[in-house]
């Protein structure tokens, strides 16, 4: 059984994806980063970065327990686990894991910058102080959209010609592209994968994982200053 500590963002979406489609037995636990949660002990022991997603693997390695965070290392390690969704070849399996750490790398933080300059910032400190911040990383956000639009036009997925762990990594941050400034007409490859990921009952049932409790959260007026670090510079 794993134990996943999560919340319903696109970080944690990749996660459980990845569970809905390898079929593990797993447990959700939601860990509400709006209300900070990420700072309680207990999470803390769990991921000491404080960010979700986390897991642990009740039947680990030599059947002891593992302990892991940051996305990237839970999907490969699920991987590796179940022989699912990365391939064995090497030249097929290093193509996949660079586009994983691509995103890792670029979509993540940067379609995260874009979203928070064009969305939260403007609201903050104002349209004139937000504007280069909303500048650059829109630009930067088209810039990985079209890489990404090329790739596809020459293979069926991200990372090759088989379905892996690098499209469950890139797609959760694709559907709130308006978000950024993406227009998705614009990337006709980028919509053609989406269709297909879309298509898939994994991706749909991962997709949702946590969504009730998170929408069920009560608003928090502060939540913007516990994900952005303030809370935590308070308690220092």
């Amino acid at each position: 059984m794993i134990d996943l500590y999560s919340w319903c963002t696109p970080n944690g979406q990749k996660v459980s994806i990845m569970l809905e489609e390898t079929g593990l037995s797993y447990r959700a636990h939601p860990v509400n980063i709006g209300a900070g949660e990420q700072f309680k002990p207990a999470f803390l022991a769990i991921s000491p970065n404080h960010r979700i997603p986390a897991i642990i693997d009740q039947d680990g390695p030599g059947g002891k327990a593992l302990s892991l965070f940051e996305s990237g290392a839970i999907l490969l390690y699920l991987a590796e686990k179940t022989g699912q969704f990365l391939p064995a070849e090497p030249h097929a399996r290093y193509t996949a894991l660079q586009w994983l750490f691509w995103q890792m790398g670029g979509v993540g933080p940067m379609f995260g910058q874009a979203n928070h300059f064009r969305n939260y910032a403007t609201q903050r400190v104002g349209a004139e102080a937000a504007a280069y911040g909303v500048e650059r990383y829109t630009n930067e956000a088209r810039r990985l959209f079209g890489v990404m639009d090329t790739q596809l036009s020459r293979h069926e997925w991200l990372g090759g010609d088989t379905y892996s762990i690098a499209d469950m990594a890139t797609w959760p941050w694709i559907v709130g592209r308006r978000n950024f400034g993406i227009d998705i007409a614009e990337y006709p490859d980028v919509g053609r994968w989406n269709e297909a990921m879309k298509a898939r009952p994994g991706v749909r049932r991962g997709f949702d994982v946590l969504r009730k409790e998170r929408d069920e959260a009560p608003a928090n007026p502060d939540r913007w200053n516990i994900l952005f670090g303030a809370e935590q510079a308070r308690r220092r």
